[in-house]
């Protein structure tokens, strides 16, 4: 399995050596791809916004495509419906842990937000 690591934690090696941890305490061996851990880039979901949908679709299937196999390990929620998008097979940490599928409830860009969006708004 490879691991797309979280962009918004890049400065926090201890994540990513805890992530890592649980991991291999499942009996995952990894694929290290080589942007991970620090030098680790976004999933491109960043874009969402600011260029039109193709084209932040087509960041994310960019960025997924440089995953060294098809299983990926994720543990950004943003992440994982990047890996869906470009057609490989992402396993959320919470999943794994659960040894549950990673399944999504929605993969377009503009819906994903729209329920993050509601989803805060009620909560705050």
């Amino acid at each position: 399995m490879s691991i797309i690591d979280a962009y918004p934690v890049r400065d926090h090696v201890r994540v990513y050596d805890a992530v890592r941890s649980i991991l291999h305490n499942n009996n995952i061996t990894l694929v290290e791809s080589e942007r991970t851990r620090t030098k680790s880039i976004c999933c491109e979901d960043s874009y969402w916004g600011l260029i039109p949908i193709i084209e932040v679709k087509n960041q994310m299937i960019k960025r997924t495509s440089e995953m060294p196999v098809e299983d990926i390990a994720v543990y950004c929620a943003s992440c994982s419906k990047s890996v869906f998008i470009c057609g490989k097979t992402p396993h959320y940490l919470i999943d794994l842990l659960f040894n549950e599928e990673t399944i999504p409830k929605i993969l377009e860009p503009d819906l994903w937000h729209k329920e993050l969006d509601d989803y805060i708004a009620n909560q705050f």
